[in-house]
């Protein structure tokens, strides 16, 4: 044999002692726990990472939490809800506060009196008419010496009154017509449908004045007696709501249905049909619950609408009635005098505008939080 033949003969037996013997038996999870640790032969056996002992492991967020996320990165939509937050608080709880705070006064025309008289927003001190900023009246008096602090609170609570009682006859309403609607179809989605397509014949507004022209007076003497609502003028605030309620339904009808028609072709509602749930149960349990988010944008989205009618029938004399104080009854009793005291006007004006905008802009942001593919 010749030296050249034993060379190669001697590298190939080398290379072949080089390479991995394949025919040894795969190790063990003991043993491959014994020689490299249980964390690395987790990682060997699965190809994952495996979590520390001591470690919790991470949940991916829900859709919910992604949708608060996004809400709280718009800075203009947490803008607007602590201006609504405000808008809510300062009505409740400032004329308990207001009402205490301010030195006895001695008036010309009512002797002495103290500031739960003259913070009052129906009390008149006509010795003290069209003031402007004071200690003892913090924003100023109207043409008949009412504080207008005091005035401008008790027209934010009627606003949030009116808009409290709207948005529960509208989710009710709307939530159950459209449901039923888009779940069954046929003659009952017929039936509905152009039973909301008659509400949408009626301009909002001009139904609200013509129920509350109609019937105005019939409601002062009906309501006048309920606690809270029927004293000082405010006994037409039930009827102003309904109205706009009324007004507002079919519009939330309309979107619940068109969401309900998405969710009950997904398999999950499917898979409920399939193991015997009824269709109440479904309804219930995976229906509703799947509309909340498009439910509460639209609904903070009226909100502003209602506000602005509740404001619009008080200024045409239709809503709350003197000696009630409204945004609306303030901006009408101020308006003849726009020229010599425009600050009687602007205040609650500008106060409306902001209310307004508070939830025009929170609105967009819920909106954009929970459906972001909106802002495409």
């Amino acid at each position: 044999m010749d030296t050249k033949d034993q060379e190669s003969r001697v590298s190939s037996q080398a290379q072949e002692s080089m390479l991995p013997d394949s025919t040894m038996a795969p190790l063990s999870v003991e043993e491959m726990i014994e020689a490299n640790g249980p964390a690395e032969a987790i990682e060997l056996e699965t190809g994952l990472p495996a979590v520390a002992p001591g470690a919790k492991q991470q949940k991916s967020p829900t859709p919910l939490q992604d949708s608060l996320r996004r809400l709280r990165k718009d800075k203009r939509a947490m803008a607007s809800l602590v201006v609504i937050i405000l808008f809510v608080l300062i009505p409740i709880i400032g004329p308990l506060i207001y009402t205490h705070i301010g030195p006895l006064y001695n008036s010309p025309l009512n002797g002495l009196i103290g500031p739960a008289k003259y913070h009052s927003p129906f009390w008149q001190e006509l010795t003290s008419q069209d003031q402007l900023f004071s200690s003892q009246y913090w924003l100023g008096t109207d043409s008949l010496g009412r504080d207008l602090l005091a005035r401008l609170m008790a027209g934010m609570l009627v606003s949030i009154f009116v808009a409290l009682l709207v948005e529960i006859v509208d989710i009710v309403l709307g939530v159950t017509v459209g449901v039923l609607a888009g779940y069954y179809g046929g003659w009952i989605d017929q039936v509905l449908a152009r039973f909301t397509d008659i509400m949408f014949a009626f301009p909002g507004l001009l139904f609200a004045i013509l129920l509350t022209g109609i019937f105005g007076e019939s409601a002062d003497t009906a309501f006048q007696h309920i606690p809270l609502v029927g004293a000082n003028g405010n006994a037409r605030l039930i009827l102003v709501s309904i109205a706009l309620a009324f007004a507002a339904w079919p519009l939330m009808a309309r979107f619940v249905r068109g969401q309900t028609l998405q969710l009950k072709e997904q398999q999950f509602i499917e898979a409920a049909r399939t193991s015997g749930t009824n269709d109440f149960k479904i309804i219930l349990r995976h229906i509703i619950p799947n509309l909340f988010s498009i439910v509460v944008v639209a609904a903070t989205l009226d909100i502003s609408a209602t506000v602005i009618g509740e404001a619009g029938l008080s200024y045409l004399g239709l809503g709350v009635q003197s000696p009630g104080s409204s945004i609306g009854v303030m901006i009408a009793d101020a308006s003849g005098s726009l020229a010599v005291h425009p600050w009687e006007v602007l205040l609650p004006s500008i106060v409306l505008a902001i209310i307004v905008l508070a939830f025009s802009f929170l609105g967009d942001g819920l909106r954009d939080a929970f459906d972001p593919r909106s802002k495409d």
